[in-house]
């Protein structure tokens, strides 16, 4: 019987290698605009570079072109182990983002498992085995564990094999798989950015390196250690999508909007040109998380218009090309809900459209803002429903980080019920509670920064509630973490001015017409600020 590995690779095997043979790959020495990988196998000579630019490719979570790049060189060589270990962790689309269909979890171990049977080399052997912890007991053993195992076997490979670079990288990425969002001594991070950055200076090419350094440090204390990774990534990796959109996730943590909405334009136009020439009808699953942070990025510079265009976009959306994630999921559902947010627009608040084909919270993502909305607008019975609807959520959350994610909205949502039912020391210390948990934790890395700065909510709770000192404390604490937000500068202004700090004040509205220069002239903070600024030369 033939290999069914095999018989998958010969279905893409042509198409693949006409890409290799393109005139624009030629021209960049045979790997494409992928960047440069060395990582050398025992298979046939003649997939040596096939598998070079396959790995390339999968250092830029190039998904589900990686795994055709694999499928061709196991066509090429039925014999090739390594080919079995690079579709075998392809399956994941970004192993950074549980949860994965448990198909790919199974095809991913079954390549394991045919790559080992294989191995003509102790180090190959190695490779597999160490891989093979991140599949094995899929169906039974929890994400977190495997991931934990898979990064002491990466270490132990690393070890072993010091001079090979390939391994110190991919340990460094599994490093960044098993991280703690509780951990705010950062040492994963900061563990694989050393490795990664001794690596960085002899291999300025990589891929991987520049692209896992921007994961490494995408956490607000870190963020301005990936801007040199951030500025070059994109041209290291032109080719992949996701190369194009990842330097935002710095850009975005810093308050440079203007780079992250120039870096996911280019993400999406890429995304665009690949479902075009790959599945023509369909939309690169891609696509949504760039468009999310374009939103984000368009809301914090006043420009509603343009985040209205994106929203708008998204809505056109029919079917998909690549795999599902939950940034495909949180992108879908995220600009409409920040859109509302970010303006303060409550009216249109419970107009919100809620999915149940999604992720679970992004499905949460309308819902909270709904609760918030009906507790802005004094209907206490609307934010109860939307609130049990997210404790629900909560508890079918894929894993203990939705979860607890998830919680964080409910008290916030909580806090307006409250508040709406004239409750006000009960709403603040549930929004308190919500701020301080949303504090303990770390941002998710499929999400465009947090859905809204609890710490600015409660903020904005004390505002309402006639404390504006305070409030303007949970103001400033919050732009420190989140610097360079529109409607940050314009609460604090607002807090301060209440506060009888005009000085402050002054400052604040100073930063938001600076902010919004190019702000659409409608939006009404920067014309309060405007208005502010000119009685007070």
């Amino acid at each position: 019987m033939r290999n069914p590995f095999v018989l998958i690779a010969m279905v893409t095997v042509c198409s693949v290698q006409l890409l290799w043979a393109s005139p624009e790959a030629a021209a960049q020495g045979g790997q494409g605009q992928y960047g440069t990988v060395h990582f050398p196998i025992s298979c046939r000579p003649g997939v040596q570079d096939q598998f070079e630019r396959a790995v390339a490719m999968l250092h830029s979570f190039f998904y589900p072109e990686d795994v055709k790049a694999f499928e061709a060189i196991i066509a090429a060589d039925p014999n090739c182990a390594m080919a079995y270990w690079g579709l075998a962790i392809s399956q994941r689309p970004n192993p950074l983002v549980p949860p994965w269909a448990a198909d790919n979890l199974k095809r991913g171990l079954d390549a394991v498992q045919k790559g080992k049977a294989l191995a003509k080399t102790e180090r190959e052997g190695d490779w597999l085995t160490a891989l093979e912890q991140a599949y094995a007991g899929y169906d039974s053993v929890p994400t977190t564990t495997r991931s934990e195992r898979y990064e002491q076997a990466m270490e132990r490979l690393a070890r072993k094999y010091p001079d090979d670079k390939e391994a110190a990288i991919f340990y460094a990425l599994a490093l960044l798989e098993a991280i703690d969002h509780r951990d705010k001594t950062y040492a994963r991070q900061i563990k694989a950015g050393a490795i990664l950055e001794s690596i960085d200076r002899a291999q300025p090419n990589h891929p991987g390196l520049a692209h896992y350094i921007i994961h490494t440090y995408d956490f607000e204390p870190l963020a301005p250690r990936g801007v040199s990774a951030a500025d070059k990534y994109a041209k290291v990796a032109p080719s992949a999508p996701h190369a194009q959109h990842m330097p935002s996730h710095i850009y975005s943590i810093l308050g440079r909007w203007e780079d992250s909405i120039r870096s996911n334009q280019a993400a999406v136009k890429a995304s665009r040109e690949y479902a075009a020439r790959n599945a023509p009808g369909t939309t690169f699953s891609q696509e949504p998380h760039a468009q999310d942070f374009m939103a984000y990025a368009y809301l914090q510079l006043g420009q509603d218009r343009e985040a209205r265009r994106v929203i708008d976009e998204l809505a056109t959306i029919t079917k998909f090309s690549g795999g599902r994630t939950y940034g495909r999921d949180t992108g879908q559902t995220a600009p409409a809900s920040r859109f509302v947010l970010e303006r303060a627009a409550w009216s249109e608040a419970l107009t919100l459209p809620v999915r149940t084909d999604v992720y679970a919270y992004a499905q949460a993502i309308p819902r909270f803002v709904r609760a918030v909305g009906a507790g802005k607008l004094g209907k206490p019975d609307v934010a109860k429903e939307e609130i049990a609807q997210l404790q629900a959520l909560s508890k079918a959350a894929e894993n203990s980080y939705w979860s607890e994610q998830i919680h964080v909205l409910v008290l916030a949502a909580s806090g307006w019920h409250a508040r709406a039912e004239g409750r006000n020391d009960e709403g603040l210390k549930l929004m308190r509670a919500a701020a301080d948990l949303e504090d303990s934790t770390e941002k998710h890395v499929s999400m465009e920064n947090r859905l809204y700065p609890m710490r600015e909510m409660l903020g904005d709770l004390l505002l309402e509630t006639g404390q504006p000192a305070l409030a303007l404390q949970a103001y400033e604490a919050s732009l420190h973490a989140a610097p360079n937000r529109l409607r940050g500068f314009y609460s604090a202004a607002k807090a301060a001015k209440a506060a009888g700090d005009s000085v402050t004040a002054r400052k604040y509205f100073e930063k938001l017409v600076a902010l919004a220069k190019n702000a659409d002239p409608e939006r009404s903070e920067v014309q309060e600020a405007r208005t502010f600024l000119t009685a007070r030369p």
